[in-house]
């Protein structure tokens, strides 16, 4: 499933190994998710920093685009 296609409410994994519940259904490089982290919050979150998605009770993997794909690389370069 492209990142692109997961809509609001559905449940992921980030590759941290966090969870959260999607809270919007825009499309593009950031989305907005309610983390279960260390703390519980809302924010922005790397559409690249998504590692999987819950569909219909089984985790599916998250393929990227190529432009979030950029983005990864261009975060790396930047901030190690």
């Amino acid at each position: 499933m492209k990142t692109n296609d997961i809509k609001k409410g559905m449940r992921i994994q980030l590759f941290n190994g966090w969870y959260g519940t999607m809270m919007d259904n825009a499309k593009g490089n950031t989305r907005m998710v309610d983390v279960e982290g260390t703390y519980r919050e809302i924010g922005s979150v790397y559409s690249h920093d998504i590692a999987a998605v819950f569909v219909n009770g089984q985790m599916t993997r998250v393929e990227h685009t190529p432009a979030q794909l950029k983005c990864k690389q261009m975060n790396a370069a930047l901030f190690g």
